[in-house]
C-alpha cells in the first residue's frame, strides 16, 4: 500500500477534485470537513497511518493556521501541505513558520500536487531516517521510530513494548535480513537501560578457540598471546543489554558457560581467580529452529528454556507488504543524500513493482536494492528500469526482448524489423482494444471488477467500498460478466 494522504477541506467540491486528482496518483486518500476532524484522525489508531495533510487554511471553526499550532503542540510530525484561494506573501510566510512543509493556491494544477507532495514525502522521509539513525546510536530507538502499516508488525511493536517493561530474557527469531536487531534496539530504547550500552555479538562469527575469551574476558597471561587484560562482552554491556545474535550458532562448550553465567549473574574470565558480577538485559535472536538444533543435540535443552522465555517472531517482508512502499522510500532518501543525488522517490509502477517481490532476503535485501538503482538512477524518481533485476521475476514486468532481427542473419533481409522493449504497468488499464477500436464500457468494467478481486484478495466489502458501489451491486456484476467464483480465500 502507498502512503496515506488526508485532505482537510470544508469545500466539498475541492474535496472531491482533489481526492480523485491524488487517487490518480497511487496515493490512498482520506477527507474531512473541518480542522477538529483532521486533528482527531492524526492522532487516532484505527486505520491506516496518516503519511501527509493536505490542508485548507480557510475553514469555519479551527482554520489551518489552528490546526498547524495545535500539531506542534501535540508533537504530531506529519508533513503539512497548505493549499488556499488567496495566495498572499503573508500567508505563505504565517505557514511555513507554522511548520507546513509546501503552500499551493487553489486550483492546484495535478503537475504542481505531484511534485508537492513527492517532495514532501520525501524529506519526511530522510528527517524520520535521520532520527532513527541518531537515536539508535546513542541507544534511546523506540517502538514509535518504527513506522509501520502492518498488522503483524503492529503486534511485534505491541510484544515488544511489553518486554521492555521487564528485565525478562527475550528470544527474536525470523528469517535473516528481517530486523531482529532493530526490534531488540527498540526493546532497550524502551526500557529503564535506555542510552545504556548495547552490545551486539554474532555468535556465528566467533572463533571457535576464542569463543569464551570473547564472551567472557581474560587475564593478562591467562594463555599465550594475552599479553593483557581483555574486558568481555558480558561486563562492556554490564548495566545495559547483550544482544546475542545468531545464538543457535553458539559451540556446545560455550554453552554450558553461557548457561551458567546467566544463572549466577556472574562470569569467569579465563585466568581469572574468581568471579565478576554482571547486570546485563539478555536478547538473542536467530534465523533457525532452536527446537530441531535441541533434537540434534547442537543446542542444550536448558540453555534453550533460559533463553526463550518471551519469544517474538518477526514476519517475513513478503508477509508484510505494506511497509515496503514507506520502507524503500526512506532508504531512497537516506542513499540519495548520501550520493548527492536529488530524487523525488518511486514512480509508481515501481512501488507496486517491488509490492510484488518476495524479498527472500528481507529488508535487507530491499535497501541494498534501494542502494544500487540509487546509483544507476540519471532521472529524478526510481523507475522499474533501476530495478532489472527484480523485474526480471516479476510476473508483468519483466523487459520483453523480440528474437533479433532478421538484418543479423547471414543471409541479408530485404526489410528491417524494430526491436520493441516494453514493461508494462499492471495498473494501468488499456483503452484500446487488440483490433485498435475504443473498448466497451462493459469489457472495461468487467476488468476493473476483475482487478480489484485480486488487488484486495477477494474481501468483498472492501473492494465494494473501493469501487464505490454496494455489495449487492458487487455480486450483480459479478454475477453478469462471469466473476462469480471469488479468489481463494475470499471473505465476506
Amino acid at each position: 500500500m502507498n502512503a496515506t494522504i488526508l485532505i482537510a477541506d470544508d469545500d466539498p467540491v475541492q474535496r472531491r477534485l482533489l481526492e480523485a486528482m491524488i487517487r490518480r496518483f497511487g496515493y490512498g486518500v482520506e477527507t474531512v470537513e473541518s480542522g477538529e476532524a483532521a486533528l482527531e484522525r492524526l492522532q487516532s489508531q484505527a486505520g491506516p497511518a496518516i503519511s501527509l495533510l493536505v490542508l485548507d487554511l480557510v475553514m469555519p471553526d479551527l482554520d489551518g493556521m489552528g490546526v498547524l499550532s495545535r500539531m506542534r503542540q501535540r508533537g504530531l510530525s506529519v508533513p503539512v501541505i497548505v493549499q488556499t484561494a488567496h495566495g498572499s506573501i503573508e500567508a505563505v510566510v504565517s505557514a511555513m513558520r507554522a511548520g507546513s512543509m509546501d503552500f499551493v493556491v487553489k486550483p492546484v494544477g495535478a503537475e504542481r500536487m505531484l511534485v508537492s507532495i513527492k517532495n514532501a514525502l520525501r524529506s519526511d522521509a530522510l528527517e524520520d531516517e535521520l532520527r532513527r539513525i541518531k537515536r539508535s546510536a546513542a541507544g534511546a530507538l523506540g517502538f514509535k521510530d518504527l513506522r509501520t502499516r502492518s498488522n503483524e508488525m503492529e503486534r511485534i511493536v505491541r510484544l515488544g513494548e511489553r518486554a521492555a517493561k521487564s528485565n525478562i530474557p527475550v528470544l527474536i527469531e525470523g528469517e535473516s535480513g528481517v530486523g531482529k536487531e532493530v526490534v531488540a534496539r527498540a526493546i532497550q530504547g524502551a526500557s529503564d537501560r535506555r542510552g545504556r550500552p548495547f552490545v551486539t555479538v554474532n555468535c556465528g562469527a566467533l572463533p571457535p578457540h576464542l569463543v569464551e575469551s570473547i564472551l567472557f574476558g581474560h587475564e593478562k597471561g591467562a594463555f599465550t598471546g594475552a599479553n593483557e587484560k581483555h574486558i568481555g562482552k558480558f561486563q562492556e554491556a554490564s548495566g545495559g543489554t547483550l544482544f546475542l545474535d545468531e545464538v543457535g550458532e553458539l559451540p556446545l562448550e560455550a554453552q554450558v558457560k553461557l548457561l551458567r553465567a546467566l544463572q549466577e549473574g556472574e562470569v569467569d574470565p579465563v585466568g581469572a581467580r574468581r568471579p565478576v558480577k554482571v547486570d546485563i538485559r539478555l536478547i538473542s535472536a536467530t534465523n533457525q529452529n532452536l527446537i530441531e538444533r535441541v533434537k540434534a543435540g547442537l543446542f542444550r535443552e536448558d540453555l534453550y528454556y533460559r533463553l526463550n522465555v518471551f519469544p517474538i517472531c518477526v514476519p517475513p517482508l513478503r508477509a508484510r507488504r505494506d511497509d515496503i512502499p514507506d520502507l524503500a522510500l526512506r532508504f531512497v532518501a537516506r542513499f540519495a543524500a548520501e550520493e548527492g543525488k536529488r530524487l523525488r522517490g518511486l514512480a509508481a509502477e515501481t512501488s507496486a513493482l517491488l509490492c510484488a517481490y518476495d524479498w527472500p532476503g528481507n529488508v535487507r535485501q530491499l535497501e541494498n536494492a534501494v542502494f544500487r538503482a540509487v546509483v544507476l538512477a540519471e532521472g529524478d524518481e526510481l523507475t522499474v528500469a533501476e530495478f532489472p533485476q527484480i523485474a526480471a521475476q516479476v510476473d508483468g514486468f519483466g523487459v520483453r526482448v523480440p528474437p533479433a532481427p532478421a538484418s543479423f542473419a547471414l543471409s541479408a533481409p530485404t526489410s528491417r524489423e524494430i526491436v520493441r522493449v516494453e514493461v508494462r504497468d499492471p495498473n494501468v488499464m488499456r483503452l484500446i482494444d487488440d483490433h485498435g477500436a475504443v473498448r466497451t464500457l462493459v469489457s472495461a468494467e468487467a476488468e476493473l471488477i476483475r482487478f480489484a478481486l485480486s488487488h484486495y484478495r477477494g474481501q468483498m466489502s472492501e473492494v465494494a467500498r473501493r469501487l464505490g458501489i454496494g455489495r449487492s451491486t458487487l455480486y450483480r456484476k459479478m454475477k453478469d460478466y462471469g466473476l462469480e467464483d471469488a479468489p481463494a480465500g475470499a471473505v465476506a
